[in-house]
């Protein structure tokens, strides 16, 4: 028996799930693949829910099983449906939620053509297609653009940053 025989790969996400071979993998939820929809980062999320990328990673793991609060948590921070992060992995998300992920998308593509060109005419036009997409839904007016590179920090997160302290192993392990 290779070590490939311990691994169930029918997910939806496509990632391997340890299994002895009595068990089957349960499928929890669907965290990880409504983030991904949503348009919303991995760094995003850990600022909203104050976790380290570590522990939100341990959570998108659809086979975790996470407590009432911590679901609650995840449904607030994607604004969607609590059901949505529940249901089958093979659902699509609900025709509503579907529609708010691809108006937010549009929005963050308009705003980064808007905020990169040096054309007022194509600037004109990225103006009205935001307002148009304000119409259709006002919760839109404080998105940001796609970033290009990096992730552009306030100065409480510059804050935040310098509290953690780094670990004497990391100077060590970049020496050797």
């Amino acid at each position: 028996m290779s070590v490939a025989d311990n691994w169930d790969t029918t997910q939806t996400s496509g990632a391997a799930v340890p299994i002895s071979n009595n068990q089957t993998a349960v499928v929890r939820h669907r965290i990880a693949e409504v983030r991904r929809q949503q348009g919303v980062s991995v760094r995003s999320i850990t600022r909203k829910l104050g976790l380290s990328t570590e522990e939100i990673r341990r959570q998108e793991d659809p086979t975790c099983d996470l407590t009432l609060s911590q679901l609650a948590a995840w449904q607030k921070a994607l604004e969607v449906p609590l059901a949505n992060l529940l249901v089958d992995s093979d659902a699509p998300l609900s025709s509503p939620v579907l529609h708010r992920a691809r108006l937010l998308r549009i929005m963050k593509t308009v705003q980064a053509i808007r905020e990169g060109t040096n054309d007022k005419g194509t600037e004109r036009m990225a103006i009205m297609l935001a307002e148009q997409l304000l119409e259709m839904m006002p919760e839109l007016k404080e998105v940001s653009g796609w970033h290009t590179v990096g992730q552009r920090r306030t100065q409480d997160e510059v804050g935040r940053i310098a509290e953690r302290p780094i670990s004497d192993y990391f100077a060590q392990d970049a020496l050797r």
